[in-house]
């Protein structure tokens, strides 16, 4: 085996010059959303009328399912 003569290793391919730190830039359509529907005000609105949403929904299914086991 021969030496290269200095002693040192080349490293090319992890040359910090290529790799792509652009983190926001990467981020897919969905987390983009994600930050603008689910984050700040806008994110606590969604939530509230999601609760009210599902109340609602719970509310008119217990009242239907009590009128017909009531029924007779």
């Amino acid at each position: 085996m021969e030496s290269n003569g200095d002693g040192r290793v080349q490293y090319d391919r992890w040359n910090e010059d290529n790799i792509n730190m652009d983190v926001a830039a990467s981020q897919s359509g969905t987390m983009g959303l994600y930050n603008r529907v689910c984050t700040g005000n806008t994110g606590i609105v969604v939530k509230v009328a999601g609760a009210l949403a599902a109340l609602v929904s719970i509310y008119i299914i217990g009242y239907v399912t009590g009128y017909y086991v009531h029924r007779c």
